[in-house]
């Protein structure tokens, strides 16, 4: 008979091999895990669907479920049942004892379950961190997380690949590098995997993730297993007097748990093992405990085991576990969070406070760190607002994951007994990176350019003759800014970034601070870049920390007037807002009244609603005017825009029968007939001579007797021009100005521009009034 060399288990062999994996409390995918470099994925999906594999891997398998002595049997090489029956004769006959072994384990597993229960709640139930006032319950506040099952920062992409989607100009400031890898829920990984390796940045949840798994198992009827959460830095303080079960032991106390049933328990898989914090061990006890927890999972491997480490401090590999990353909250989870925070104040804060959040970009990226939005929801609660000054929000951010973090966590990290190591060298050197990579564009850059520009400040600071000190100097650096801080993050293998382009943004902003403190060349280099948009929150961040403000406003308003000094007809248009400002009546500021005209003009000569109302920041409110003159205006310019939107719909859509564009144009004539009876009623208090009123009345009436039928297509355009007529000689306004490309484009840029110079003026605290108003009252005037 020649020997076989594949075989497939029977109906009867595969029911008993996955009983065995059940009772094992394993997976499909923990035992190719298990059996890593034995039998492959592939094979064992094979074996389970009752398909031909080799011998040689249907005994490994078969040895994984401890069914070695019955793997001819699984096979159908042999009976079955003369196999459980020789199996069950040559061993010992089994004392009263041993026959009750199973139904004694699930009532131990009970009795513990129960002992145990109260100390759970107590060491998992709450958090507190920050400037928590008292703590919460974690059920009140906890939200449920996602996994990538793909390492982000081991991913094979390059620096075009991760731009690929950026425009430089508008870049994607929520989720820099946004990752598109498929997210699975937090459960279904625990699920999947019964031995588990969790890496994520600081401040990700990890340990509230852990404490959640503790509760939702103890507190769960269906549960067997007996969860027990490891704090890993506590536990490697006694490591070396103790083992891991006496640490236990230790930890619940004989009243709850002996040593003898904790080892049954153990032996008998019914443990869910939370060891929390991998990183946070001090380097001297690192290998021991490593070592422990791999020892200790391969002895009990029948147990659930789930471990977490932040990601860029994961040195050492554990071959059976299964390693994943915690995934930054999304919109949604960031609702959830906010909405659980806030569930007992007014019912609406939740809501204000995801308005404000989604309406300023550079907070909303911050919230996806569960850490930072525990901050932005700390400063929200108090005043039902984000403090005005972003850049001492963000300063707090970073000294929150630069020092308090860690301390707060009693976590020491053995490298900043070196001073190139310490808190304060560390910031002065990432507003060096900063400011190198932002000025180049750079907002992912490789490992070894890094490196460099760490290299270069520590020889330029601490002058030392061993470069390959340097060498080791720059690594480690760069390291324990990721793994400690989260500020600096691997994106793909060996491309950084910053974690938050805000962060990028504020230590830019810090550098040309620092600099300007004793010559003005870096306020003079930041002022030439006022027209480019992604330098916008650099010039808001450097006006909130610098008390040279003032220079900086001056050096802004000098650009931003040469930008059109050179263009005769771009003067003209300032000269007539500067003259119809003049004309009006209204409480406002003349700078308001000039932005509204040049808004209004740029609206409609331009073909497009300006991003940014220029005139509201000032204090123009358009959907609240209260000056007649500026509300007939306004109305006018709204109500000549509409045969221009109309007649571009209508060009999109020519393959209309003619009767349908005659209809349309018909309601067109009527919404026009509307707008021009309200704006009637304004001109019988401004039109005193009651030229305009008439011409307008004519207007109405004609639009009125439109008839679908009789009047010739595009009639309605040329009542448009009337309007525009009347406006100019009644209103001086709706000129047709007849802008180049060029021209178009500048206006824009010195428009958006005194935007942000008014921003700038309203966010620093150290602008002073002389400058202030100076800069107010000479705001969108011409160029004498």
């Amino acid at each position: 008979m020649s020997m076989r060399l594949t075989v497939k288990a029977t109906p009867q062999g595969l029911t008993l091999a996955q009983n065995a994996l059940m009772r094992l409390g394993g997976t499909q995918l923990s035992l190719a895990n298990e059996l890593k470099g034995l039998v492959g994925r592939s094979t064992i999906q094979k074996f389970f669907n009752n398909k031909e594999i080799q011998v040689d891997k249907f005994k490994e398998i078969c040895k994984a479920l401890t069914l070695e002595s019955q793997w001819e049997a699984i096979a159908g090489l042999t009976d079955l049942s003369n196999s459980v029956h020789a199996s069950n004769n040559s061993s010992p006959k089994p004392t009263p004892e041993e026959q009750d072994s199973s139904i004694n384990i699930d009532a131990l597993t009970k009795e513990v379950r129960e002992k145990v229960k109260s100390y759970i709640r107590e060491r998992c139930g709450t958090m507190r961190v920050l400037d928590m006032t008292q703590p919460i319950g974690l059920g009140d506040i906890y939200t449920d997380v996602n996994i990538l099952e793909k390492i982000t920062g081991r991913k094979g992409l390059d620096i075009p690949n991760l731009l690929q989607n950026c425009n430089p100009e508008e870049f994607d400031r929520f989720g820099l590098g946004q990752v598109t890898e498929e997210r699975i829920s937090g459960l279904e990984a625990v699920k999947r995997h019964s031995k588990l390796m969790i890496l994520g940045k600081p401040g990700a949840g990890k340990t509230t993730f852990l404490k959640h798994l503790a509760l939702q198992c103890i507190n769960s009827s269906q549960e067997n297993r007996i969860p027990f959460f490891i704090t890993l830095k506590q536990f490697s303080e006694i490591c070396h007097q103790l083992e891991l079960p006496e640490f236990i032991v230790q930890q619940l106390g004989n009243n709850l748990i002996t040593n003898t049933q904790l080892i049954q328990l153990l032996e008998s898989g019914r443990f869910l093992l939370l060891l929390d914090g991998l990183d946070e061990v001090k380097e001297e006890n690192s290998s021991k405990v490593i070592n422990h927890i791999k020892e200790f999972s391969e002895r009990y491997r029948t147990n659930k085991f789930i471990i977490t480490c932040r990601i860029a401090a994961r040195e050492e590999i554990f071959e059976k576990f299964t390693e994943v990353e915690l995934a930054d909250f999304d919109k949604q989870q960031i609702k959830t969070f906010v909405t659980n925070w806030f569930q007992n104040q007014k019912p609406d804060t939740a809501e204000k406070f995801i308005q404000q959040l989604q309406s300023i970009n550079r907070i909303n990226e911050l919230a996806t760190n569960p850490l930072l939005l525990t901050l932005l929801c700390l400063e929200f609660e108090g005043s039902g607002d984000f403090p005005s000054d972003r850049a001492d929000l963000y300063k707090r951010a970073i000294r929150i994951l630069l020092r308090y973090w860690d301390a707060e966590r009693g976590i020491v990290h053995s490298i900043v007994q070196n001073e190139v190591y310490t808190v304060e060298y560390k910031e002065k050197l990432l507003t060096e990176v900063a400011w190198t990579t932002f000025d180049r564009s750079d907002y992912f850059f490789r490992q070894t350019d890094i490196e460099r520009y760490i290299q270069d400040y520590i020889r330029l600071n601490l002058p030392r003759t061993d470069p390959n000190a340097l060498q080791v100097d720059s690594e480690v650096v760069l390291k324990s800014i990721e793994a400690h801080h989260g500020l600096l993050v691997e994106r793909a293998r060996s491309i950084y970034s910053f974690s938050h382009i805000t962060f990028h943004e504020y230590f830019t902003a810090r550098k040309i601070v620092d600099d300007s403190r004793e010559e003005e060349d870096a306020l003079k280099t930041l002022a030439s870049k006022i027209f480019e948009k992604r330098w916008q929150e650099v010039f808001l961040l450097t006006v909130g920390l610098s008390n040279k403000a003032d220079v900086l406003l001056a050096l802004m308003k000098q650009h931003i007037d040469a930008l059109l000094a050179s263009d005769t007809k771009l003067q003209q248009i300032l000269t007539w807002v500067e003259q119809k400002s003049e004309s009006v009546e209204a409480a406002y500021k003349p700078a308001a009244i000039r932005a509204f005209y040049l808004y209004l003009s740029q609206t409609l000569d331009l073909s497009r609603t300006l991003d940014i109302d220029l005139s509201r920041t000032l204090d123009i409110n358009l959907s609240q005017i209260v000056s007649l003159d500026l509300k007939l205006d306004f109305d006018l310019f709204r109500t000549l825009d509409l045969p221009r939107t109309h007649y571009l719909s209508q060009t999109q859509t020519r393959t209309q029968i003619r009767t349908q564009i005659r209809v349309a144009d018909f309601n067109l004539s009527r919404q026009l007939s509307g707008e021009l009876s309200q704006i009637l009623n304004l001109t019988v208090t401004l039109d005193h001579n009651g030229e305009l009123q008439r011409s307008l009345q004519e207007l109405e009436y004609q639009l009125l007797h439109y008839e679908v039928d009789n009047i010739p297509y595009m009639h309605w355009w040329q009542e448009a021009e009337k309007l525009r007529t009347m406006m100019i000689e009644h209103r001086n306004i709706g000129h047709d100005w007849q802008f180049n490309e060029s021209q178009k484009k500048l206006l824009r840029q010195h428009y958006d521009a005194n935007k942000l110079l008014v921003d700038c003026l309203n966010s620093s605290r150290y602008v002073s009034r002389e400058v202030r108003q100076k800069i107010e009252d000479t705001l969108l005037l011409p160029v004498n």
